[in-house]
């Protein structure tokens, strides 16, 4: 059973990687998945008292678990909701945004954290570039560098945080998984609020309890997470986004 769970999530990932995921928030918006997500935004929106959270990261304990799915769909429905929204894909090494929306993955967030001495507001317009998408805005990853934990702890990385966060509503940040390489802790440490993605069925307790411990060593703001591909009422396929536990 666990290697049959191993090759699907596999065959899953390199799929992705191909051909982007699926953005049912914009090509079905009255599914009922697209409510399920609307729903996520609201909880999320909601989550702390001052309402304050503008950047967001959104992860999972391993790969292939669905965190670019929910990160790409909530942004969407962040932007759909009249929101100045930007995504940006901190994930060097399997990078999924550029495949999602169509654009190519060059220059990107890479390029834009190794230009020193360029000013971050004279910089970001020639890298994050508008979707179809109104009000929505992507920074793709850009080409795998030597070095992308070392890039994501920088002061240029604090520095963009800080200008993304002063210029656009809300900042979704689409990251590695935490058990996989620490970028995740690295950015979690510095943005207003993190959510868990957790697959139904596939996703071993272990594992999303070690995610959680290393994110909570640096103090990451863990608002809830979200069990996704939930069986859908009667058998019938499952619901790709299925809860939002805090």
């Amino acid at each position: 059973m666990a290697w049959f769970k191993r090759k699907n999530k596999k065959a899953l990932a390199d799929r992705s990687l191909k051909q982007g995921v699926a953005l049912v928030t914009n090509y079905a918006p009255n599914s009922r998945i697209s409510e399920e997500y609307r729903t996520l935004r609201t909880n999320i929106s909601f989550s702390q008292a001052d309402g304050d959270i503008k950047t967001l990261v959104i992860t999972s304990a391993a790969a292939a678990e669905g965190k670019s799915t929910v990160s790409s769909n909530v942004a969407v429905t962040f932007a759909k909701q009249g929101l100045n929204t930007i995504l940006v894909d901190l994930d060097m090494r399997r990078p999924m945004v550029n495949a999602t929306f169509g654009q190519q993955n060059i220059g990107g967030l890479v390029k834009l954290l190794t230009t020193d001495g360029e000013k971050l507001e004279e910089q970001l317009p020639l890298y994050a570039k508008p979707t179809q998408i109104e009000n929505l805005t992507v920074l793709v990853a850009g080409p795998t560098p030597p070095n992308p934990s070392e890039l994501l702890g920088s002061k240029r990385m604090l520095a963009l945080l800080k200008y993304l966060r002063e210029h656009y509503d809300r900042v979704v940040l689409d990251t590695p998984p935490v058990l996989s390489v620490t970028d995740a802790q690295i950015v979690a440490a510095h943005a207003d609020a993190t959510v868990l993605v957790v697959p139904y069925g596939l996703a071993q307790k272990k594992f999303v309890l070690q995610a959680k411990d290393l994110l909570t060593k640096v103090d990451a703001n863990i608002i809830g997470v979200v069990m996704n591909r939930m069986p859908a009422q009667g058998g019938a396929g499952y619901y790709y986004y299925g809860g939002y536990y805090k």
